[in-house]
């Protein structure tokens, strides 16, 4: 597990051990923890978007009825929901976890939303997002980084992008929604194709 101990013998000359030193590897010890190593082949961990957040990436992102909505790890299928429920929408979500991808189609069946909304089992790093007018992500800058030539790859003029709480590196979004002050939920706004950042 990577734990190593080391004896520290006391400056003063004596003999006797004073200190054992507990060396932890912290990457093995995560590896070894079930809830940390289901995330090695992810880009981000499941963490659930507040259901305001939801809504008002939705809002900012201007979707309208018929129009087809991504959500790159998609993972209790909240914004496809919200997307399908509120905006009228067609919604794709792309997730890699089974056991999320089944709670989620499950829930769609249980709302009748499976003509609106679909949800495919995958790595976002190879997912075809042809078709898309609006693209939702909850990852992490890095992520965003690794994400970004598939969105200017498959993308078409004035598809927007909507990234919560982490920027897409590069980009300029067109507006910045600091939406909760306190808790500093920010939602990144961009439009395709999108200003290099200065």
């Amino acid at each position: 597990m990577g734990v190593k101990f080391r004896r520290c013998l006391p400056t003063d000359g004596s003999t006797g051990v004073r200190l054992a030193v507990l060396i932890v590897s912290s990457a093995a010890v995560l590896a070894a923890q079930p809830h940390y190593a289901q995330y090695s082949n992810k880009l981000a961990p499941f963490v659930p978007s507040p259901q305001p957040i939801v809504e008002r990436m939705l809002e900012l992102a201007s979707v309208k009825a018929g129009e087809t909505v991504f959500d790159l790890g998609c993972g209790d299928g909240r914004v496809l929901v919200t997307a399908a429920q509120r905006f009228k929408a067609k919604a794709v979500g792309i997730e890699i976890s089974d056991r999320l991808v089944d709670q989620t189609n499950s829930r769609i069946a249980r709302l009748g939303l499976q003509e609106q909304v679909k949800v495919l089992k995958g790595d976002i790093r190879e997912a075809d997002l042809t078709g898309a007018d609006v693209v939702v992500m909850y990852l992490m800058t890095g992520s965003n980084a690794q994400i970004r030539p598939r969105l200017e790859k498959f993308l078409k003029p004035g598809a927007r992008v909507v990234s919560y709480a982490y920027a897409v590196p590069g980009w300029k979004p067109s507006r910045v929604d600091r939406t909760d002050e306190q808790h500093g939920h920010t939602i990144y706004l961009y439009e395709m194709p999108p200003a290099p950042a200065k």
